[in-house]
C-alpha cells in the first residue's frame, strides 16, 4: 500500500525540492518516493493535507529523558542546584521501573510535539538494569531514538558494560556520552573515545565554562592534542569556549548541540548558535532537561532565534528550522535517512494545523513555525510512513494508565528522597554534574 499526502504547504528542507505552496508527498515502503506540486498515482491511501504544513519531523540531539517525572520542578534552579537535586538527591532513588516510565513518557511527549528522532543522553546508569529499562522504553515508544550511554564519572573502566549495551542496539541506535574532559582526567576521556571507536559509536560530550575546568581551561585543545576529535564528536553547549578552540572543533568536523533555554536560565552564557555557524559548524538544537525547560522544539527554536536576533540579527528563521531538522539529523549521523523531505529518505514527517487561530493565516510557513509554532499545532506524526498521531491524538497509546504510573513513580522517588512536591523545595547548590 502506498500513501499519498496531498495538497499541503510543503516545507522540505531539501534545497533540491524547495518549498511548495501546495504539494504532494508519495510514500512507498516507508520511504519518500516522490515529492512535487502534483503527484499522479493510483491505488494509494490519501492523506488530505489541505490546510496543513507538511514538514520533516524535528530532531532533538540531547535530552535527559529519564527526568520526565519531575517536569517543571527546576524552573528556578541554577546549574549547581540542578546537580544537587537531580543527581545528588533524586537519582539514587530511581529504580528501573522509574527509569522506564520517565523515558517512555518523555519519548512519547517528544513524539507528540513533532520530534521524530531523539538522542536520549542517559546518565542514570547507576546499575545495568537502569540502562536496560531506558532502552526498553525507547523501543516501546514510536519514533527513531539514539541511546547515548553516559556512565558515572569515576575513573573505572566502563568497557564491559558499554559492550553489553552495544550488543542490544542497532548500528545507528547508540552513542557514547563521554565522562570527560571536564569531570574526569584526559586519560579517562581518551580511553572512552578509544572504546567508542572500537565499537563504531559516535560520542557526545558536555563542555561549557559553567561546569568549571578541573582538567584544565582548554578541554577542546587537550582533546585535539590527544587525537580525540573527529566528525563523530558532538559537543553539548560549548558556552564560553575560546575562539581558537571553536576553530579546532570546526577543523575536525565536530558537531554541536545548543540547548538555549537551559543555557540561559542556568547561567551557562549566551547560546553559541551564531558563533558556531560563523566558524563553519552548523549547530543542532536540543531540549536538555524537562525539570528546567519545556520539552518541545518550537520553544527551543524560538528562544535561540530571538536571542541570536537580539545579539546581532545575523540569522533567519529558516536557519533555525534547519538546525532543528536536517542539521540535527547530521549531528546524529542520520542525515542519509531523515531530517528532510527528500526522495529515498525515511518518511518521517509531521502535519501542522495551518488553520489554527494562533497561526492563521499562514503567509510564510517558515516564519510561522519559528515565531508562532507550538505543540498544539501538531495534527499528525508519521514515522517511516506509518501514522503514530492523527487528528491531534496519539495512536495505540494508553495515556491514562501511563499517567497514573508516572505519578506513582514520582511520588515514590520524592518520598524516598524526602523532597516535597508543592514547589517549596530549594536544593542546596553542589558541584555540577551532567
Amino acid at each position: 500500500m502506498r500513501t499519498l499526502v496531498r495538497g499541503g504547504m510543503v516545507v522540505s528542507m531539501d534545497p533540491a525540492v524547495g518549498d511548495l505552496p501546495q504539494g504532494d508527498l508519495l510514500i512507498e515502503d516507508g520511504r519518500i518516493a516522490a515529492i512535487a506540486a502534483h503527484v499522479d498515482t493510483a491505488d494509494s491511501e490519501v492523506v488530505d493535507a489541505r490546510g496543513k504544513i507538511v514538514m520533516p519531523g524535528f530532531v532533538d540531539t540531547h535530552r535527559h529523558t529519564w527526568q520526565t517525572a519531575f517536569r517543571g520542578i527546576g524552573a528556578n534552579w541554577t546549574f549547581r542546584e540542578y546537580g544537587a537535586a537531580m543527581h545528588g538527591t533524586l537519582r539514587p532513588h530511581y529504580r528501573p521501573e522509574d527509569v522506564y516510565l520517565g523515558n517512555l513518557l518523555g519519548r512519547i511527549e517528544a513524539l507528540s510535539s513533532g520530534v521524530t528522532t531523539m538522542l536520549d543522553w542517559f546518565h542514570c546508569s547507576d546499575r545495568p538494569e537502569n540502562a536496560d529499562a531506558a532502552i526498553q522504553a525507547l523501543r516501546d515508544a514510536p519514533g527513531h531514538s539514539v541511546f547515548c550511554y553516559g556512565a558515572g564519572f569515576a575513573g573505572d573502566s566502563i568497557a564491559t558494560e558499554v559492550k553489553r549495551v552495544r550488543s542490544q542496539l542497532p548500528d545507528d541506535g547508540m552513542a557514547l556520552g563521554l565522562r570527560g574532559p571536564q569531570l574526569t582526567s584526559m586519560d579517562t576521556t581518551a580511553a572512552d573515545v578509544a572504546l567508542a571507536r572500537e565499537l563504531g559509536l559516535r560520542v557526545s560530550v558536555h563542555v561549557h565554562a559553567a561546569m568549571g575546568w578541573p582538567s584544565g581551561e582548554r578541554p577542546v585543545a587537550d582533546m585535539r592534542d590527544r587525537g580525540l576529535l573527529d566528525d563523530r564528536t558532538t559537543f553539548v553547549h560549548g558556552n564560553g569556549i575560546s575562539d581558537d578552540q571553536v576553530a579546532m572543533m570546526a577543523d575536525a568536523g565536530c558537531s554541536v548541540t545548543i540547548s538555549p533555554d537551559v543555557e540561559l536560565k542556568m547561567g551557562f552564557g549566551w547560546p553559541e548558535t551564531g558563533r558556531m555557524l560563523a566558524a563553519g559548524i552548523r549547530p543542532s538544537l536540543s531540549v536538555d532537561d524537562c525539570p528546567s525547560a519545556g520539552g518541545d522544539m518550537f520553544a527551543t527554536m524560538r528562544t535561540a532565534f530571538s536571542v541570536q536576533r537580539g545579539l546581532n540579527g545575523g540569522l533567519t528563521a529558516r536557519d533555525f528550522v534547519e538546525f532543528a531538522t536536517v542539521d540535527g539529523a547530521r549531528t546524529c549521523g542520520l542525515d542519509a535517512r531523515t531530517g528532510s523531505l527528500s526522495v529515498g529518505k525515511d518518511a518521517d514527517f509531521i502535519l501542522l494545523d495551518a488553520e489554527d487561530l494562533t497561526v492563521f493565516p499562514v503567509t510564510d510557513p517558515i516564519g510561522t513555525i519559528v515565531s508562532a509554532g507550538h505543540p498544539g499545532l501538531v495534527d499528525s506524526v508519521f514515522i517511516a510512513g506509518e501514522p503514530v498521531k492523527r487528528n491531534g491524538r496519539l495512536l495505540d497509546v494508553d495515556l491514562p494508565a501511563l499517567r497514573t504510573r508516572l505519578l506513582e513513580s514520582r511520588a515514590r522517588v520524592a518520598e524516598a528522597a524526602g523532597v516535597p512536591l508543592d514547589g517549596s523545595w530549594a536544593p542546596p547548590a553542589s558541584a555540577p554534574r551532567r
